[in-house]
């Protein structure tokens, strides 16, 4: 199932159908704590969430993995993307609320201003490579927050999304209330905020939170992409004002033209990519 949902995702996005062979090891807690896939296929990093018990619900021990993951896929110089999914028929249900009970409000994590570590794991993190959700089954509450942490995301058509853990008095504290409003704008993300509805696969496309959606069941130019992709982070995230948006997104884009555009206007003059085509013939 699994696999079927991440080749649905090279499918459907260009940039990452650069795949050739499969294989995969497994990070156990030894216990029936977190479990995560970890693997490679080609040029690509895939890191499964394996905790169906659970519908693959976050403890302690599966986010200090997933930050582990992370930090291995940015260090990694061959590969070029991540996909984030999970197996089971589940992409992620939160924050496993049996560890949050048992904690007594002693949640092992760190404030944004003093490290990485948040409670789902990764979520604070910033990659300097694209990271793509592939969504299948409930991505809910602190696992709608980890889809907002991809760049883009992959939804199949019986999916749900939604802020579940309002109904349990938990906060969003792993970046949804920053990432939501500024993905699918204010007035959306406060629909779904303050009332936890579930969001199906058709309003996620329409709401601008599912980039593709897909029945259930070639690379571009690296720097080119990697330099466009900062600067909207910049525009979205840091500038202050729209000309200091224009002018990060011109010095951070010029770097490139040199070593990647003026090649590529060499190669649209020589043929390739005429009316639309994603290949090189």
């Amino acid at each position: 199932m699994a696999s079927a949902v991440i080749r649905k995702v090279c499918k459907t996005l260009p940039t990452i159908n650069i795949f050739n062979r499969f294989s995969s090891r497994r990070y156990t807690s030894g216990a029936s704590t977190g479990n995560l896939d970890i693997g490679k296929l080609g040029h690509v990093s895939l890191i499964g969430l394996n905790n169906p018990e659970k519908r693959n619900a976050v403890d302690p021990f599966t986010a200090k993995q997933l930050i582990e993951a992370f930090q291995d896929f940015e260090k990694d110089e061959n590969a070029r993307v991540a996909v984030l999914y999970g197996k089971g028929g589940y992409f992620c249900a939160g924050l496993d609320l049996k560890s949050l009970s048992q904690s007594e409000g002693n949640i092992k994590t760190q404030e944004p201003n003093d490290g990485i570590r948040a409670p789902m794991g990764p979520s604070r993190m910033m990659f300097s490579k694209p990271v793509i959700g592939a969504i299948s089954g409930y991505a809910v509450a602190g696992g709608m927050e980890l889809a907002l942490l991809c760049d883009l995301r992959v939804v199949e058509e019986s999916a749900i999304m939604g802020i579940f853990c309002r109904r349990f008095g938990v906060p969003l504290v792993d970046g949804g209330t920053v990432r939501l409003p500024a993905l699918i704008g204010l007035s959306r993300a406060l629909d779904l905020i303050l009332t936890g509805r579930p969001i199906n696969a058709k309003e996620a496309l329409q709401f601008g939170l599912a980039n593709r959606v897909v029945p259930d069941g070639t690379a571009f130019p690296q720097r080119c992409m990697k330099a466009d992709r900062r600067s909207a982070y910049n525009s979205t995230f840091d500038a202050e004002t729209m000309m200091n948006g224009l002018q990060y997104e011109f010095v951070n884009g010029m770097k490139v033209v040199q070593d990647e555009a003026v090649p590529g206007a060499q190669r649209f003059k020589d043929g390739v990519g005429r009316h639309g085509s994603f290949t090189e013939k």
